[in-house]
């Protein structure tokens, strides 16, 4: 991409490209892609909020070429598309992909943006993912502004980074809102180290998120298995743990359908009941976090780190 620039979410990167580009304008939608994430953020809200004009077109489920093209208009100042990163419509659907809108806004004089929400930078289906549209194959699709978070799939700090067209860029920078929505320094200095680890070429062994996204089965097994024989065979009866092989989902807004296999540690008993266990794994120092599932607390071990078993094995430990 010509231009960056980086925000405080991604909520406030699509609030700042809709005022600075179509405000008192239409923005032609999808009506399958007014999406609603957590915190009750809507697109048509936000919409609402920067002066644009909602344009919706096609259905909940399928939307097709020529209905963006029969709403463009004098009033259109944006197309827009919405990637659905924390749900799916599936069966009999339809929708217009990236290069196609972005051939479409060329020919009419209309500048494309796609909010990719989640912001994937690397191919995950060699992993075994479905696939997920990442922000350089939207960008070599043509789509002149995209925005995406620095968190969720990128596995950074909260930040909304919009990248494209340098003279689309230019105008959301110099937008006084721009201002308000800036990022602070320690931010940045978190967003840095994340896209060196990308350009290093060894994202998917640092980022935490990803590591633990493309991690094998073997080695969450071992790591498991090594956390339950630090407890020992006491702590083990007292809690009734035990190693299962049970399913991940990603969560945080990315990869809806998506559920990894994973190994936990499963813990509850008559005298240790779960919820109790998780209450107090909870308001512990360091507080640990997993889930409950069947009357029984689930610590799902493909996202506890290597040098996070001891501390952990001591708290359980304690507990007993």
């Amino acid at each position: 991409a010509a231009a960056s620039l980086v925000v405080n979410n991604n909520a406030a990167a699509v609030l700042l490209a809709l005022e600075s580009l179509a405000r008192g304008q239409e923005v032609v939608v999808s009506r399958g892609e007014l999406i609603e994430i957590g915190g009750e953020f809507r697109i048509p809200d936000i919409m609402r909020r920067s002066g644009a004009v909602l344009r919706e077109v096609g259905t909940t489920n399928r939307t097709h070429l020529k209905d963006y093209a029969a709403a463009i208009g004098p009033e259109t100042a944006l197309i827009l598309k919405v990637h659905t990163s924390n749900y799916r419509v599936v069966g009999f659907t339809a929708e217009v992909s990236s290069r196609e809108l972005a051939e479409l806004g060329r020919a009419r004089g209309v500048p494309v943006m796609e909010d990719l929400g989640s912001g994937c930078l690397v191919d995950l289906t060699r992993h075994g993912f479905p696939h997920e549209p990442t922000v350089p194959e939207v960008v070599a699709a043509g789509v002149d502004v995209v925005s995406f978070s620095g968190d969720k799939l990128l596995g950074g700090p909260q930040a909304g980074i919009v990248v494209g067209r340098a003279d689309l860029v230019e105008r959301l920078a110099r937008n006084p809102l721009n201002r308000a929505l800036r990022i602070d320094k320690f931010t940045i200095a978190a967003l840095e180290a994340t896209l060196y680890a990308y350009e290093a070429g060894n994202a998917l062994e640092t980022i935490p998120a990803l590591r633990m996204l493309t991690e094998p089965m073997p080695a969450i097994r071992r790591r498991a298995r090594g956390l339950l024989r630090r407890l020992g065979a006491e702590t083990r009866r007292a809690l009734g743990a035990q190693v299962i092989e049970t399913r991940s989902q990603v969560g945080g807004g990315a990869l809806p359908t998506v559920e990894l296999p994973t190994a936990a540690l499963a813990l509850g008993t008559s005298a240790h009941p779960a919820r109790e266990l998780d209450e107090a794994l909870r308001a512990g120092r360091p507080p640990a976090l997993g889930r409950l599932v069947d009357d029984r607390l689930l610590l799902d071990c493909r996202t506890i780190l290597v040098a996070e078993v001891p501390a952990l094995a001591q708290r359980l430990i304690s507990l007993a």
